[in-house]
């Protein structure tokens, strides 16, 4: 934090914001409030300028090298679980997929689509010591080599890859209510599934997935939910992964039934 303090000098006051990143700060000096974030993503002026994120104030880089950001402060909320069902996130994701600036902007950084068999060969990689002793894992593994989705990548979208409820920042500015989705630090150019499974399998009541996805914007198809169903599968065996590689047997047990539940 040292450089961060010496580039904005003594009267700003600096504390961590959290996160599981550490490079997030809250810097105050009277009444001005700002967020600054170290390093992140190189597509905030983009996701600023569309309204996906608090308003981007300047990009700095210091001394050391580090690149830092300052967002409008927004004393919002976190939605909760049950706030995911609203249709106001669904037309936010919608307007994510659909930026061709975003997109663009993506592309030109140089960054490569994800596909269907990039995320099995990682899969494949990282549950090999497990798959052996799990039948499930094993089932599952197997089933999404033999239902691998066809993907156009023309289709492909620029993905959040993170749609966690504690991710979305709902406030109100000058009298406006604004909706964000934050944290963009995982983002990547996908299949819309990406985002889409894991919104609905995880918050989205089965019987109102239909009016959800109005809202958003498409049909829900049998060849949708398939796709969902796949990359929904490979989430939870990397959930498994994740759990089992830090010992955190409860939520490893959560995304176990998870799984059984998809796979039957």
């Amino acid at each position: 934090m040292n450089h961060l303090e010496q580039f904005l000098g003594g009267d700003w006051q600096i504390r961590p914001a959290g996160g599981a990143t550490g490079e997030a700060y809250i810097a105050e000096q009277g009444e001005q409030k700002i967020f600054i974030k170290r390093n992140s993503s190189p597509f905030l002026a983009v996701l600023s300028a569309e309204g996906i994120v608090p308003k981007l104030l300047w990009t700095k880089r210091l001394e050391n090298g580090d690149v830092i950001t300052a967002q409008q402060w927004v004393d919002g909320r976190e939605l909760k679980a049950s706030d995911m069902n609203r249709h106001d996130v669904a037309r936010l994701l919608a307007k994510i997929h659909r930026s061709r600036d975003l997109l663009e902007m993506f592309k030109r950084m140089g960054n490569t689509p994800l596909k269907p068999e990039d995320i099995l060969y990682d899969i494949q990689k990282r549950c090999e010591a497990l798959i052996q002793s799990d039948e499930e894992m094993n089932r599952a593994l197997q089933w999404l080599e033999e239902n691998r989705p066809v993907y156009d990548v023309q289709e492909f979208v620029v993905c959040h890859a993170d749609v966690n409820h504690n991710n979305w920042i709902e406030c109100t500015i000058n009298g406006k209510d604004d909706l964000y989705l934050i944290d963009w630090d995982g983002s990547q150019v996908a299949d819309p599934a990406l985002d889409l499974a894991p919104l609905l399998y995880l918050y989205i009541p089965s019987g109102d997935w239909h009016s959800w996805m109005q809202a958003y914007g498409l049909e829900l198809n049998d060849a949708l939910l398939m796709k969902m169903r796949w990359y929904m599968m490979a989430l939870i065996l990397e959930n498994i992964v994740w759990c089992e590689k830090r010992q955190r047997s409860t939520e490893r047990q959560e995304w176990t039934k998870k799984l059984r539940e998809l796979l039957q």
